[in-house]
């Protein structure tokens, strides 16, 4: 069986992200959506509230499975049965980023692959931090996330 981790912080997830996932979903047997307890960011959602709003968002793939989780990757990918990490990639500066982690991975667990994924052109541009910041400021935020994490994102806004 072909199993591969998606990790991120999903803060919250957008229809980029959920882009990437059917389309990996197609190349793997599982595809696991793993968020990432990243202490140095401070996030909109609680980790249990990500898991819950990626479920709803990735209800339509039935291959997708959804978890979290804190500490290293690669002993992550050790407790799934799998060496392969996938990432999704908006630009040429993302590739950057992503491909000094995976070397470092590389470097620290020689058998983890990591597969670099594009994101559709027409979710290029977007970012949670983005989501964050527009919805923040009133901004229009439908067609850019799942339905279901739009009216979560607004209920979250209305609170500060």
């Amino acid at each position: 069986m072909r199993i591969a981790i998606c990790p991120g912080s999903f803060d919250p997830v957008t229809n980029g992200h959920v882009d990437v996932f059917e389309r990996t979903s197609k190349l793997f047997d599982v595809l696991i959506v793993a968020v990432f307890h990243n202490p140095n960011k401070k996030p909109l959602f609680d980790m249990e509230e990500r898991v819950e709003l990626l479920k709803l968002a990735t209800q339509h793939i039935p291959n997708v499975r959804i978890d979290c989780f804190s500490g290293l990757l690669n002993e992550y990918a050790r407790q799934q049965n799998t060496n392969i990490i996938v990432r999704g990639l908006r630009a040429l500066s993302d590739f950057e980023y992503e491909f000094q982690r995976a070397l470092l991975i590389k470097k620290i667990d020689p058998v983890i692959e990591t597969v670099f994924i594009m994101t559709s052109s027409e979710y290029s541009f977007l970012s949670s931090s983005g989501i964050k910041e527009l919805a923040k400021f009133g901004g229009p935020i439908t067609g850019l996330v799942p339905a279901c994490v739009e009216d979560r994102i607004h209920q979250q806004m209305a609170k500060f």
